[in-house]
């Protein structure tokens, strides 16, 4: 694959971002795709590997190799089919996967990986671009109705593969609009909404009917969903998020990451938010140090924060991974994101004791580091901190799905929260309501978008052969 000495001669080139002064003034994408010469150099660095890890260390199974070699030929449209062939929605994870591909990549042990993700990106913008991407509806119809619960992105791909098989789909989202987390979870600065809308028009266009405002357990019974439809898939996202169990967490100014983060999509979405939480001119505390926590900075910075500060409870990741001991899996490093970038003070093993202030209003955080010993985490005698916070948000993960819609149907729920449904053998993806099956975060938990397009599509190809007795989508 590739050119064969293509790596020796080709340094991974990465996409380049817009300048910080630039890009903080608005909510766009700020990088953009390389051009159609970088990404052939790019692709050509591939290296024929006897085992090719990238797919194996991604999710979907994506075969890099191939579509690395098509672009590096100039095939792009042959390598936008190879890309469809896994991935429902690359221009998601083209731009918002961590990449597990790149860390599996055979160079990485010695050198810097193919930029997969970035030649990802430029496979599926330049597909567009050239009006490659279009509907494909099913030339026969089944007569099955199924019913899709939750239009984030296990929900889109699950549904679009069972309406490529002639059923008749419809996705309920209880927002008042279509695309789950992608919608109201993600910054549009990194994923802007334009891209779900025009897969929604193409899902429509082969015959997805999808219908907003639809909160299943709240304002439409489940009974009624198990009675109109043939199954049911529950594809809702893990929404609950994990609180801060301290003095003064009833302040005004401290909100969840959830509360925070998808006022500012509907902002830039056109609507009005009354008393919309706002960082303009607030020394701000973000608790959490994962993506979630990485958007609320990128977010805060552009209201205007007076600082930014991201607290992590767990002990500062090293510069640089063990690669002998961990390729080709998935590293713990320090990661720096584009957000922390614009501008963030960065803090690690401490813990939240305290929030005060004033008549109802955060005012200062107390706080105190920790070191972990044996697994467990102990308290630094002496090392207290306390820092102002006129605005505190946390965003310290999520501990399981939205609680409602999974007692509403009545499923089996497993130690942490999740629909109880299993992956492999006989009825595999259903739970233990009949009928009624389970896929992405609404069974897994917290996990990544390019998982639940994964976990979509097989859920697709379970509910297909429990309809019609065998399936042809791929598994």
């Amino acid at each position: 694959m590739g050119k064969i000495t293509g790596f020796m001669e080709f340094r991974r080139l990465s996409e380049q971002s817009l300048p910080v002064a630039e890009r903080l003034q608005n909510y766009q994408e700020f990088i953009p795709r390389l051009t159609d010469q970088k990404a052939s150099v790019q692709g050509s660095r591939c290296m024929d590997c006897g085992i090719p890890f990238c797919t194996t260390g991604c999710p979907v199974n994506n075969i890099i190799p191939d579509w690395n070699d098509l672009v590096y030929r100039g095939n792009w449209k042959q390598a936008l089919d190879v890309l469809h062939s896994t991935n429902n929605f690359p221009e998601f994870t083209g731009r918002i996967c961590p990449a597990p591909c790149e860390t599996a990549c055979t160079l990485t042990i010695n050198d810097d990986a193919v930029g997969i993700k970035s030649i990802e990106h430029a496979i599926i913008d330049k597909g567009w671009e050239e009006g490659w991407v279009i509907p494909k509806p099913a030339q026969t119809k089944s007569g099955k109705k199924i019913a899709v619960v939750g239009s984030g992105p296990a929900g889109l791909a699950c549904a679009q593969q069972l309406a490529r098989v002639g059923h008749d789909v419809v996705v309920f989202e209880k927002n008042d609009r279509i695309g789950g987390l992608l919608r109201y979870g993600i910054p549009d600065f990194k994923l802007e909404k334009m891209h779900i809308d025009r897969r929604i028009e193409q899902m429509r266009a082969e015959g997805v009917e999808f219908r907003v405002k639809q909160h299943i357990g709240v304002n439409v019974p489940a009974q009624k969903i198990k009675d109109e439809f043939d199954a049911v898939i529950l594809t809702g996202g893990a929404e609950q998020p994990r609180d801060l169990p301290v003095s003064g967490r009833e302040l005004q100014g401290v909100h969840f990451a959830m509360e925070f983060l998808p006022q500012q999509n509907k902002v830039v979405a056109g609507d009005a938010v009354p008393d919309q939480i706002k960082a303009t001119g607030k020394h701000v505390v973000v608790i959490g140090g994962g993506d979630t926590g990485s958007d609320c900075v990128g977010t805060s910075n552009r209201h205007g924060a007076a600082s930014v500060t991201q607290f992590e409870v767990m002990p500062r990741p090293p510069e640089q991974e063990n690669k002998p001991l961990i390729w080709p899996y998935w590293p713990m490093k320090l990661r720096t994101s584009s957000s922390h970038d614009e501008g963030c003070q960065r803090d690690w093993a401490v813990a939240t004791k305290e929030l005060t202030g004033k008549n109802g209003k955060v005012e200062k955080l107390h706080a105190v580091r920790v070191e972990w010993k044996d697994g467990k985490m102990q308290e630094v005698p002496g090392s207290e901190i306390e820092m102002q916070a006129d605005l505190v948000l946390l965003a310290m993960g999520f501990v399981s799905p939205t609680q409602q819609i999974l007692e509403a149907f009545g499923v089996e729920k497993d130690g942490r929260g999740n629909a109880k449904a299993v992956t492999d053998g006989v009825g595999y993806y259903q739970t233990s309501v009949d009928k009624v099956f389970a896929a992405g975060d609404m069974r897994r938990g917290q996990s990544l978008v390019v998982w639940a397009i994964r976990e979509g599509r097989q859920a697709a190809r379970a509910v297909d052969e429990y309809l019609m007795g065998s399936s042809s989508l791929p598994l």
